[in-house]
């Protein structure tokens, strides 16, 4: 995993109090992972982040997604998904961006 995301997962942990339980559901992925996930039509890119460890999807208990979601954001550090069906949140250590 690059070291810049971790660092950012950290920064977000941090600015929700720190110490929080963090539920990882996707980080490295491997391209055959990548390549099964979009033949299942899955909402995956086919240059993801994730494929580079640059992209975590996750989610923190007792904290609303929107929360997490809205604190990575605003650390302007990389891109930042919100997948509030799904139950997580991802971040990646790419250029600034949101959807």
């Amino acid at each position: 995993m690059d070291v810049n995301t971790i660092e950012y997962l950290n920064l977000v942990d941090k600015r929700l109090g720190g110490g929080n339980e963090i539920h990882i559901i996707s980080g490295y992925r491997s391209p055959a992972y990548n390549t099964l996930l979009l033949s299942q039509n899955q909402h995956v890119a086919r240059h993801s982040l994730h494929l580079a460890g640059k992209a975590i999807d996750m989610s923190i208990p007792g904290i609303e997604l929107r929360t997490v979601r809205n604190t990575a954001a605003a650390l302007q550090l990389g891109g930042v998904g919100y997948y509030p069906g799904e139950g997580f949140v991802h971040i990646d250590s790419g250029n600034v961006r949101t959807w």
